[in-house]
């Protein structure tokens, strides 16, 4: 079977996605890999998987669901074709914490300045 066509390539931005991902359980590993691979190949990626952040300027949260718990994985994009993951946690309550939308807005200046 011939692989799917990548609409868009995932790339990590130093280690902070890094540090969050090997923290995981080996089935979160492998549902966060296979989200990741989805949003690649997909050309219309529906919200339950990439939704932009409100009030930000070109943030998106990917989001993830194993068993009970739920994941996000902040990133942006860098010339529409490619997505640069920054921070990931563990989503515990109903609003996505400020600190992590503020820490994930810190690593998007921070690459944007590197570039």
């Amino acid at each position: 079977m011939k692989p799917a066509k990548k609409h868009r390539t995932v790339i990590f931005y130093k280690d902070y996605f890094e540090k969050f991902f090997i923290k995981q359980q080996k089935k979160v590993k492998a549902k966060i890999i296979w989200t990741i691979e989805l949003i690649e190949v997909l050309e219309r990626v529906p919200k339950q998987y990439l939704k932009h952040i409100q009030s930000t300027d070109g943030l998106y949260e990917i989001r993830v669901k194993h068993a009970t718990n739920i994941f996000r994985v902040f990133c942006f994009f860098d010339k529409e074709k490619l997505i640069i993951l920054a921070n990931g946690f563990r989503k515990k309550t109903q609003k996505v914490p400020k600190n992590e939308i503020a820490k994930a807005l810190k690593i998007m200046k921070e690459y944007k300045n590197e570039k």
